[in-house]
């Protein structure tokens, strides 16, 4: 028996990092997943996974997301996780910054929840939407975070209004708050600034366990808020961050 029998389990960016470590994961106990991205070639890497089905899926695109949503006979668990890190301060935000962040990180959860929480409450069994957030928002500031910290701050207060606004369905909403975990995009990122090595040592420099997180860690809080075991918990922001926000 695994924790997610039966459960059909859809979640965004699950092509690589943490959406894809929750994909295996949720796959490997005992869910029907179905694992979209809007980069049909990483999703490659999952195809012929027992228990995991791929759906190219651009969460920006209102009449995909609605085509997508309407093509499911139910759906027990959603994972919000597609979501992008801009790097500097409101010196360095152009609009154009602001505007992509805020639709990616932020819109893009409204609109998934948006043509999913009918379904959940049409099927009248409640279910559990999980929003990926960070301890980079109104839990924390860091260095040249700006608009990512103003959109997970946004993800927080949207998840709290959705749990109040429909805990009467049993439909519960949780947000995943990690601090800094080691996955592509954060090596991209590293690449980014010019010099990968130096930012690797900063990055760890301000991790108290000494270490970065790994995807894996952020699935097995993910699996938990997914599962039945989770029943009773509703409107949390879950912190995983190595104390760094301590």
């Amino acid at each position: 028996m695994g924790r997610l029998d039966g459960k059909v389990f859809v979640l965004s960016a699950a092509g690589q990092g943490i959406g894809k470590a929750v994909a295996l994961m949720a796959a490997k106990e005992g869910a029907k997943v179905i694992a979209t991205d809007v980069n049909g070639e990483l999703l490659k890497q999952l195809e012929g996974v027992p228990g995991i089905h791929t759906q190219v899926l651009d969460v920006l695109n209102k009449q995909e997301i609605e085509k997508f949503a309407n093509s499911l006979d139910s759906v027990d668990v959603l994972f919000n996780c597609a979501g992008f890190v801009h790097h500097g301060t409101l010196l360095d935000c152009a609009e154009k910054d602001w505007d992509f962040s805020f639709n990616l990180n932020v819109k893009s959860v409204y609109t998934m929840c948006s043509y999913f929480v009918p379904k959940l409450i049409a099927q009248g069994r409640g279910g559990s939407i999980i929003n990926m957030a960070s301890v980079v928002s109104s839990i924390k500031g860091a260095p040249n975070r700006f608009v990512y910290g103003a959109t997970k701050a946004a993800v927080i207060g949207l998840n709290k209004s959705l749990a109040v606004d429909f805990v009467q369905h049993k439909i519960r909403f949780n947000t995943i708050c990690p601090g800094t975990v080691d996955t592509p995009s954060l090596r991209d990122r590293m690449a980014a600034q010019g010099d990968p090595e130096q930012a690797y040592k900063d990055f760890i420099a301000r991790q108290k366990l000494g270490r970065l997180g790994t995807p894996d860690e952020i699935a097995y809080l993910v699996v938990y808020l997914a599962s039945d075991e989770s029943n009773f918990v509703t409107g949390q922001d879950f912190i995983i961050d190595g104390g760094w926000s301590i």
